[in-house]
């Protein structure tokens, strides 16, 4: 069964630091772009970041030189660093990855996580 699992959510002051993983399991035999999105209460889920295969990343502009996101492939894990928090960054963060998982179809398809708490207080 093919999964990712978020871990490092929590609750932080202004200010403050979390680092997020999401970790894929189960047979995979590809990933391409993974990236990390957020659902504060009573809003649409909106992107945080984004980052292919190739290392290439992508931000929301509001978050833009605070958070970054890293992968280690060997490990098929991906990584929000989040630093210098605000209270308008607490939501749910999810987790997706483009995961190809039939050896003999060249297919990617979107997997979600569980999404993981993040509170920010002021």
């Amino acid at each position: 069964q093919v999964q990712l699992v978020e871990s490092g959510g929590g609750l932080v002051q202004a200010g403050g630091s979390l680092r997020l993983s999401c970790a894929a399991s189960g047979i995979i035999f590809g990933i391409n772009t993974m990236g990390w999105y957020r659902q504060a209460p009573g809003k649409q889920r909106e992107l945080v970041a984004t980052i292919t295969d190739g290392s290439t990343t992508n931000y929301a502009d509001t978050v833009k030189g605070r958070f970054t996101t890293s992968r280690d492939n060997a490990k098929s894990t991906v990584y929000l660093q989040m630093s210098s928090l605000k209270p308008e960054d607490t939501g749910v963060y999810y987790c997706d990855a483009n995961l190809r998982v039939r050896l003999l179809s060249p297919r990617y398809d979107a997997y979600w996580g569980q999404g993981t708490q993040v509170t920010v207080s002021s």
